[in-house]
């Protein structure tokens, strides 16, 4: 096993791992070296597909406000964010965009040359700042391009495997890495960890995610004892294409897109008028499904029917200025030009509003790991994330702990070397020899297939308590799979055995979560119990791993800023 010693560990090359790196190396001011590992090379992160925008107050000559963007926040959670995390949130986020202008990102401009803003569901004034549709690829771009100027400072781990993060006497000492390149098992040490691996969409079968999105980060966190908070809360888009699942996103309807039923009816009046197509994500969805299951939808594949999102009003020109990534999809995808045609789409999942469980400044039970990101629940989304809030997150939070985690690593000595360091292999060894009956890519089909029955828009105790009996079952299956490749290098058989089994830890707390939270609540909806229920549920779930499956725990939500209200729009 080859051996390397950094001073800081930042797991994840998205917006929120790059965010730290960049922090990092320019607080520390060349003195610390910094591990950047990601699975994949390092601008193939699924940070990438971004789109539509980065919430943030920029305005307020115009009539935004911190405690307007604060407060639509709030309300879009559902009450389920934490509030002191918000009102830290919604300031920090505008010097975020402030910094990638001056560090030459090419946002969208309105003709006076101010960054231009768009309206986004569930925000009461446009504030979702823009660069096209493609705002995550360009912020990933203009990091990437910054953070080049710190290279003395990096040492890069492109398509490492991360396997197991190793913990003793209560800290962080290293993870066991497969290095795919070279085709060697590799021990990192290091005094402290960012975790940055983004959240779990390929537990479900249609969604938005890239087919790397599998959760790892989640179960590593889960495995090494720190607990995952209000994973229940799954967000799923309104507008996934048919049949892939592509994101569109929000940014059509920011920019006048319809929602169209099979009558040519704009909908959203019945379930939201005053808002339309831009109420918060978990509204627009159910009321689409509401519109399916009636019959005002049109047929799909594979029981996929859809509603119709209605581009032809914004016109040619607007199309090929704000949306051209959008055109160039359905286009490729499905011969389908939006200038002229609507596009299929209906809910598919996107977003783990839920993580692993840290404080306001990322840091998590363990006292030199941060996480930032959508790997990390902060609890700033609570039940229900509102667009663009997502981005301003990772850019938020990566450079709070890229800061936090460079101050702690000035202060301890070097990480020691842990007692048995080929121990956290062993069972990579063991699933290297297997040669068990069980197939792991049916393992991982049959889950899918499973969260989408089950633990989709609308929930029920009988579908959920079904869904983890078959979660346990494959879990069990699992034991006796087979990995047929027995190299390390590029053995994607074994990655994707992996990648399986951390799939299973993070859908079984998820499933779990939501069947013993008997109510409704933002993207948790129940149709046995259909109403929030803030005297017994306003609170978050905890999920520790324990011998058995996950063991749940409560805390409570921070309301110090407004009180829960019937949520209407």
């Amino acid at each position: 096993m080859e051996v390397y010693t950094h001073d800081l560990i930042i797991l994840g090359t998205g917006i929120a791992g790059l965010r730290a790196a960049l922090e990092a190396a320019q607080i520390s001011q060349g003195e610390l070296d910094i591990a950047l590992v990601s699975k994949l090379q390092l601008m193939r992160a699924h940070s990438v597909a971004a789109e539509g925008g980065t919430a943030a107050v920029l305005r307020q000559d115009e009539g935004d406000s911190y405690e307007l963007h604060a407060w639509d926040t709030i309300k879009g959670s559902d009450f389920l964010a934490d509030q002191n995390v918000v009102d830290f949130f919604v300031q920090e986020a505008p010097q975020e965009i402030l910094r990638l202008d001056h560090w030459g990102i090419p946002w969208s401009r309105r003709e006076d040359g101010r960054i231009a803003q768009r309206p986004f569901g569930g925000h009461t004034y446009p504030r979702a700042v823009f660069a096209a549709d493609k705002t995550g690829l360009l912020e990933m771009q203009t990091l990437y391009d910054t953070l080049t100027k710190h290279t003395k400072q990096l040492r890069r781990y492109d398509e490492g495997f991360v396997v197991s993060l190793v913990i003793e006497n209560g800290r962080f000492i290293g993870l066991t890495m497969i290095d795919m390149l070279k085709g060697h098992s590799v021990f990192i040490r290091g005094k402290a960890l960012i975790l940055a691996t983004g959240g779990a969409g390929q537990i479900f079968g249609f969604t938005t995610y890239s087919e790397t999105v599998t959760g790892d980060g989640l179960a590593l966190a889960y495995r090494a004892g720190l607990p995952l908070k209000d994973m229940e809360f799954i967000q799923f888009h309104p507008t996934g294409l048919i049949p892939s699942g592509i994101l569109m996103t929000e940014a059509c309807r920011g920019e006048g897109g319809l929602l169209l039923n099979n009558q040519g009816k704009r909908f959203m009046e019945v379930y939201a008028p005053a808002k339309m197509e831009l109420a918060p994500r978990d509204m627009v969805s159910r009321s689409e499904m509401l519109e399916i299951e009636a019959g005002r939808g049109f047929p799909g594949p594979e029981g996929l029917d859809y509603i119709h999102l209605d581009l032809r009003g914004l016109g040619r020109e607007k199309i090929l200025e704000r949306l051209p990534l959008i055109r160039e999809v359905t286009l490729k995808h499905i011969g389908i030009d939006p200038i002229e045609t609507p596009i299929p789409i209906r809910p598919v999942a996107h977003y783990t509003m839920g993580g692993v469980h840290t404080d306001l400044k990322g840091r998590t039970g363990i006292e030199n790991i941060w996480a930032a990101g959508e790997v990390a629940c902060v609890s700033l989304h609570g039940a229900n994330r509102l667009g663009a809030n997502s981005t301003a997150e990772c850019l938020v939070w990566g450079r709070v702990t890229g800061a936090e985690a460079a101050r702690y690593c000035k202060t301890v000595p070097a990480a020691e070397m842990p007692k048995n360091i080929n121990q956290a292999w062993a069972q990579v060894e063991a699933l290297i020899q297997s040669t068990g009956g069980e197939d792991h890519y049916q393992i991982r089909k049959e889950l899918r297939h499973n969260l989408d029955l089950t633990l989709g828009v609308f929930r029920t105790g009988e579908k959920m308590e079904t869904g983890l009996r078959k979660i346990r079952e494959l879990k069990e299956r699992y034991q006796f799979i087979s990995v047929k490749d027995k190299s390390l290098r590029y053995n994607t058989d074994l990655i994707r055995a992996i990648e399986t089994g951390f799939m299973l830890d993070v859908a079984e707390t998820a499933t779990l979560g939501a069947l013993n939270r008997t109510e409704s609540r933002g993207g948790h909806a129940r149709q046995d119990f259909p109403a929030r229920n803030d005297e017994h549920w306003l609170k978050h779930t905890l999920a520790y791993q324990a011998e058995n499956g996950p063991r749940l725990e409560y805390c409570a939500v921070d309301v110090s800023m407004w009180k829960p209200v019937e949520r209407k729009y």
